[in-house]
C-alpha cells in the first residue's frame, strides 16, 4: 500500500507542477485544440477514407480499428468504474479548463483511444509514426494541461490503447 501512497504523491506533484503553468492561456487553447482530435468524430472520418479506399490493406486496418475500439471501450468503462478514481478537481478542490463527461479519471479514455488509433495506423504505415505518437502523446499531455487527469491516469490510457492495438492485429492474424 505504501508503494501506492508513493504514486499518487508523485502523481499529485507533476499535476500540481503542470497546473501551475496552465494559466498560459496559449497553451490551454492548444491543450483545448489537441484533446478534441480524440474526442471522436476524427476516428469516424479515418473510418469512412478506410471504407472508401476499398483496399486491402485499408479494409484490414478498418477491421484492426473495430476490433480494437470492440475491446477498449468497455474495457475502459470496466476499469473506470472499477478504479473509480476522481479527477483533478474533485481530488484536490482545482478548477479545470474542461468539463469532463464523467466524474472517474483513471484510465484516460481520450489517451487510450488515442494511442489505439496510433499504434494501429502505424502497424500499416509505419511512416506516419513519428506524427501519430507525437500526436498521442499531446493528447495525453493536453488531458493533464486541461485539469481532467493525473499523469498517471494518461500513462495507462497510453498503455491500455497500445496493448489493445496488438491484442486485435493478434486476434485478426490467428
Amino acid at each position: 500500500m505504501k508503494v501506492m501512497q508513493t504514486i499518487h504523491q508523485y502523481d499529485v506533484s507533476i499535476f500540481l507542477w503542470v497546473a501551475q503553468r496552465k494559466a498560459k492561456i496559449t497553451l490551454v487553447k492548444l491543450a483545448r485544440g489537441i484533446s478534441k482530435t480524440a474526442d471522436g468524430p476524427l476516428y469516424l472520418v479515418l473510418a469512412l477514407a478506410l471504407i472508401s479506399a476499398g483496399q486491402e490493406p485499408q479494409q484490414t486496418l478498418l477491421t484492426c480499428l473495430l476490433l480494437g475500439f470492440t475491446l477498449e471501450r468497455p474495457i475502459y468503462l470496466i476499469l473506470k468504474n472499477s478504479f473509480r478514481r476522481h479527477r483533478p478537481p474533485a481530488a484536490l478542490n482545482i478548477p479545470s479548463f474542461v468539463t469532463p463527461s464523467d466524474r472517474f479519471s483513471f484510465p484516460s479514455g481520450h489517451t487510450s483511444a488515442a494511442f489505439l488509433v496510433a499504434t494501429l495506423v502505424c502497424a500499416f504505415y509505419p511512416v506516419l509514426s513519428p506524427i501519430l505518437f507525437t500526436w498521442a502523446t499531446a493528447v495525453g499531455m493536453a488531458r493533464v494541461i486541461l485539469g481532467v487527469h493525473f499523469p498517471t491516469d494518461t500513462l495507462m490510457g497510453a498503455l491500455m490503447g497500445s496493448a489493445l492495438a496488438f491484442v486485435s492485429m493478434e486476434m485478426l492474424a490467428s
